[in-house]
């Protein structure tokens, strides 16, 4: 990965609607060069996917929070299926440590947050956070090691 695509992958996080075009002129490199360095991307898995980040408040989610789940009462394989069907689930990621699973969940109000909980209980111990601010929302990803070839 070269200084080029590492610029191209900025501008994609930026705003993954850019046109071929419009990178194009802001890197200034010819339409197909930026065709094949977004295509040699996606084929290292560089680029998973395309997506869009949606305002958690303007779809009604207005509270978010941070669940943390120890002392698993059910397998792993058992709680990963179900929190996979957990729709206010945004991300679940288990972890090494006394906590088993950091989960980010979204709901519209208290009594929704207490249903999830509700929910959550029967599979391990739950402790829930409830975010107040979020200095670091959302990160732009670039690689730690920037080597230009």
């Amino acid at each position: 990965m070269d200084l080029i695509d590492i610029q191209l992958l900025e501008l994609l996080q930026k705003n993954a609607r850019m046109t071929i075009s419009d990178l194009s002129t802001e890197l200034a490199l010819s339409r197909p060069s930026i065709s094949e360095r977004l295509h040699r991307l996606q084929e290292k898995g560089v680029i998973q996917e395309y997506s869009a980040r949606v305002s958690l408040s303007a779809v009604g989610r207005e509270i978010l929070l941070i669940i943390l789940v120890s002392n698993l009462k059910v397998s792993v394989r058992e709680f990963e299926e179900m929190i996979k069907e957990e729709e206010e689930v945004i991300e679940c990621h288990r972890v090494t440590g006394e906590v088993s699973y950091f989960i980010k969940a979204a709901v519209s109000n208290m009594n929704n947050m207490r249903l999830l909980i509700d929910r959550l209980i029967p599979y391990g111990n739950i402790n829930t956070s409830t975010v107040l601010s979020s200095p670091v929302a959302y990160r732009y990803i670039l690689p730690i090691d920037e080597k230009v070839e």
